[in-house]
């Protein structure tokens, strides 16, 4: 929270809140607490809440590897927003069907603007389907941004396998979208429901088999954004995957090498505060584009430019010198960065 003061005022306009479960496998019988997913992955369930722009993980909680994903989340999520709230304007929170949590939408309504995945169940493709064709409309997903020149793709030869060999194979033809008011049954008040008729063309080798018609909501409390602006908030939530990856096998923070669930609780926090240096240190580097850069970095390449600097230490009678074998152009952003550091005060 001292480093997110530092930032400009652009950075505190809005924070987003990523909440999603993933599985952290492990090879042993005897540790406390592990059980098979649903995966049929024996180890533990951590539940991931981080904040999209820093990529921090703002609470890591270990649980059994055979709890859902949305066990407890609710709790977790209030602290997160009893952290972030007070120092961003607008926090927006999201999540994937799992914590669709209907229970808590009014009290994150007075808090939060928050979108969530909902399960097509029955009721809601019923109100789907008697939405009228003149109300759907197609979604046009934004042109891929080429900085440089377009490559020529290379040959597809999963696509001639699967042809070759008749595999069944589903293929996204369009998509459409619509609004209507929806109140969850726990819920005191209506939201807004957003509704994905996604046509799926299903072919088998050479020929075409038939299309298939399938629904996806999304329910928010967001009613100032246009439906295609929220359909893109939700599915840039993708992102969060790429987070969970790092924390995975780039810091190596989800792992289980202890022998109880909460001695393995703690090491997935104290490992994943690596992560989060590299976020602070990324949001307190005086050069703004470096500083952007080193949060959207991956942790190994981090560790190649920033920390693992070769040098050659010569004692000399009152002083030792470090002599830097391995220059790289972002050393002087670090040495500017260390000027910095000695007029920032932690408490």
């Amino acid at each position: 929270q001292r480093i997110w003061t530092q930032q400009p005022a652009n950075f505190k306009k809005e924070a987003i809140l990523n909440v999603d479960g993933t599985i952290t496998g492990t090879y042993g019988e005897c540790k406390e607490g592990m059980d098979i997913s649903y995966k049929g992955i024996w180890g533990y369930a951590p539940l991931v809440v981080s904040l999209n722009r820093t990529r921090e993980p703002l609470y890591i909680v270990n649980r059994s590897g055979n709890v859902p994903s949305h066990l407890g989340s609710a709790h977790w999520i209030d602290k997160s927003l009893d952290l972030v709230c007070p120092d961003f304007e607008k926090v927006i929170l999201r999540g994937d069907t799992d914590f669709s949590l209907t229970g808590n939408f009014d009290k994150w309504d007075e808090r939060c603007t928050f979108i969530f995945g909902m399960d097509a169940k029955k009721n809601l493709i019923k109100k789907a389907c008697d939405i009228s064709e003149t109300e759907w409309q197609l979604f046009n997903k934004p042109p891929r941004e080429i900085k440089t020149q377009e490559r020529e793709k290379p040959e597809n030869i999963k696509a001639q396998v699967v042809k070759n060999r008749k595999f069944k194979n589903l293929q996204t033809e369009c998509e459409f979208f619509a609004e209507f008011e929806y109140q969850p049954g726990k819920c005191q008040k209506s939201y807004r429901m957003i509704a994905i008729r996604k046509i799926i063309n299903v072919s088998k080798g050479e020929e075409q088999l038939f299309d298939d018609c399938r629904f996806f909501f999304y329910i928010t409390n967001d009613q100032i954004k246009t439906t295609e602006s929220l359909i893109h908030l939700y599915r840039d939530r993708a992102n969060h995957e790429n987070d969970i990856e790092q924390l995975k096998n780039g810091v190596h923070a989800l792992k289980a090498p202890s022998n109880t669930l909460n001695s393995n609780w703690a090491y997935m926090v104290i490992a994943a505060l690596a992560w989060d240096l590299k976020a602070w240190y990324g949001m307190l580097m005086p050069y703004r584009v470096l500083g952007n850069q080193i949060l959207k970095m991956e942790f190994k390449r981090f560790i190649r430019t920033f920390i693992n600097i070769p040098c050659l230490i010569i004692k000399k009678s009152r002083k030792i010198v470090y002599r830097i074998v391995g220059y790289n152009n972002q050393l002087n952003h670090v040495f500017n960065f260390l000027f910095l550091l000695k007029k920032f005060e932690f408490s």
